[in-house]
């Protein structure tokens, strides 16, 4: 197997675990961290310079983990999720949060942010999502009939305004339209509970993954199984390459990457701890996201620390 991607960096940024990671689309040197140590932080990649991101501002204000983070298109505002119930709308260039978001009765696991930033989605793990306008207002609740289960991730599918994706520990992906309030399809299959899903940049395929260690693809126009790929562990995270037709997967071992063409895994990504800090099987990538020309990608440890990773110049 070639060596396909090389660490350029590795940032300390956070006292614990980083739990999400967020670029804005129109200003692509704009970064945002979440953590287990109740903040946020932004970073400003330095394009000028050596491409690396440079941690910037704190943001201050969660009483509780920050589960998930998403910055809105131009880079200026971000929405968090915490533990503590709650959302929070930030000012970057502030710092300061500009709306705080109350309704949930549990930990808020996940965040998204429609392509216009007009409008928030969360999923809690009191088996509700909740639907809100940039004010704080909650617009509508979503929760099926009986369903108990936490909400693990949510997320706006790209060009489908008022179509949702969730995933939770039922085992189920739902795909919901937010005016009718109601299922549209459920995508079944997984063995365990679905911890993340993430969906192609023109919206056309889904990827799931959770406690099977199983990686599902789904063709989100027909709502059906298109295929599987094994992972072997417990998977953290997916994210689509914006510009090539490859998926990356975090699990226990590593950082795994198959091209979707061949459906073969292409690279595998490990890290070594450092003598007397987590070992290796503790030293666990939680989230990743892509620089927008696919030729870096970040990732956020459980140690806290930003690594940066860059193509081989051969691909």
């Amino acid at each position: 197997m070639n060596k396909i991607f090389n660490l350029r960096a590795t940032i300390k940024g956070h006292s614990d675990w980083i739990t999400s990671l967020s670029i804005a689309p129109e200003n692509p040197c704009t970064v945002i961290s979440a953590s287990r140590d109740k903040t946020l932080l932004i970073w400003k990649i330095d394009q000028e310079k050596d491409n690396l991101p440079k941690p910037q501002k704190r943001l201050r204000g969660h009483s509780q983990f920050v589960s998930d983070c998403k910055l809105s298109s131009d880079g200026q505002f971000c929405i968090s999720s915490s533990w503590d119930k709650t959302l929070r709308l930030w000012d970057l260039s502030s710092g300061k949060t500009l709306q705080k978001f109350i309704g949930h009765k549990k930990d808020v696991l996940s965040v998204s942010l429609s392509k216009d930033n007009r409008h928030i989605v969360s999923g809690s793990r009191d088996s509700t999502i909740k639907f809100w306008n940039s004010i704080g207002h909650c617009k509508e609740t979503l929760q099926e009939n009986g369903s108990s289960s936490l909400v693990s991730q949510v997320q706006f599918i790209p060009g489908k305004k008022s179509t949702l994706l969730s995933c939770d520990w039922t085992g189920e992906i739902k795909i919901w339209d937010i005016s009718s309030k109601k299922v549209e399809t459920k995508l079944l299959g997984h063995k365990g509970y679905v911890s993340c899903c993430t969906v192609s940049p023109d919206g056309s395929l889904c990827a799931s993954g959770g406690k099977d260690g199983v990686i599902m693809l789904w063709d989100l126009q027909e709502g059906k199984h298109l295929y599987s790929l094994e992972a072997g562990n417990s998977i953290n995270c997916l994210c689509f390459s914006p510009n090539r037709y490859w998926l990356c997967a975090s699990t226990s071992e590593g950082i795994k990457v198959w091209d979707l063409e061949s459906k073969e895994m292409i690279d595998e990504i490990k890290i070594k701890a450092n003598q007397g800090s987590l070992s290796e099987k503790d030293l666990t990538c939680l989230t990743m996201v892509w620089t927008f020309d696919g030729s870096n990608f970040l990732a956020g440890y459980s140690d806290g620390c930003l690594r940066q990773w860059s193509i081989n110049e051969k691909f």
